[in-house]
């Protein structure tokens, strides 16, 4: 396995596999592998067995008063992780070679970024912009896979990547989850053993939610006060967001159809979660 810590060197290898007329899968991650990143390069090496990994913690998605600092960092477990689940190529760049001295360019998708996590974090999505587009330019891919946990996110990737005329197949993936539920996610590593126990309510009023609309409830107020109700009866949750969104759009709906989403925020402790589910689940 390769492992490419400039821009240069990974131009070079991209430029080594496009002579050869084949294909790049990309799965771009900020690290702390878990089982839901190695899903993600699975679902790439049904395409091609290049696929290249990017560990980049991006500093310029994160908030002036968020985990930038503490967020989880352990690149040789990373690496082993990769090199287990068959990862061609490590993209593993330090911030100074994202940005550069005196770099002032940013990308802004209007319309999906301002919603659900775009009201706390309200950088947060400009620079997942900006970092994906970058990372798409130097690593060239055909396809580069997501997971559907952040489903915010990756409605801003697609819209980006069609307005930009860019060439990259972008690829949802489903949320990869616990045994009991909880979406995997790298902030569950901040979870005290009890903060773990009662993270399981997010997945649990999502379900009830889907439930209520399969026995025939479409008002997204009625839904949404439910889900409210099961998490705030849960101590030590705080919320940032209930929301039932068309899930192209990502406005807020009134009446519930199979295109919506439910997207949720929840505070327990320092951590911050998020989960999603679409009603026709």
């Amino acid at each position: 396995m390769l492992i490419k810590k400039t821009i240069e060197e990974m131009k070079e290898y991209v430029a080594f596999i496009k002579s050869k007329g084949e294909t790049i899968g990309f799965v771009p991650t900020m690290g702390y592998l878990h089982e839901g990143h190695l899903d993600l390069v699975r679902k790439a090496k049904e395409f091609t067995p290049h696929v290249v990994v990017s560990i980049f913690v991006n500093p310029t998605q994160f908030g002036p008063n968020e985990d930038l600092a503490r967020y989880p960092r352990d690149f040789e477990r990373d690496e082993k992780l990769c090199a287990q689940t068959g990862v061609e190529c490590i993209f593993y760049p330090e911030p100074a070679e994202i940005y550069p001295d005196g770099y002032s360019t940013y990308i802004t998708v209007e319309g999906l970024s301002e919603g659900l996590c775009g009201v706390s974090r309200p950088i947060h999505f400009r620079g997942v912009a900006t970092v994906v587009a970058k990372l798409f330019n130097i690593v060239e891919p055909d396809f580069a896979v997501f997971g559907q946990k952040d489903y915010q996110q990756l409605a801003v990737i697609k819209r980006m990547v069609k307005d930009l005329n860019m060439k990259v197949n972008v690829i949802g993936h489903p949320t990869v989850r616990e045994a009991d539920g909880l979406a995997m996610s790298s902030r569950n590593a901040y979870l005290t053993t009890e903060e773990r126990a009662k993270a399981v309510i997010l997945n649990l009023s999502l379900k009830r939610a889907v439930e209520l609309f399969k026995a025939g409830e479409t008002a997204a107020s009625e839904i949404r006060n439910e889900v409210v109700s099961m998490i705030e009866a849960t101590p030590g949750c705080i919320i940032d967001y209930v929301e039932i969104v068309d899930w192209s759009s990502l406005k807020p709906v009134e009446s519930i159809t199979n295109e919506s989403v439910m997207a949720i925020a929840v505070k327990l402790g320092k951590t911050r979660l998020i989960d999603n589910i679409r009603f026709d689940a």
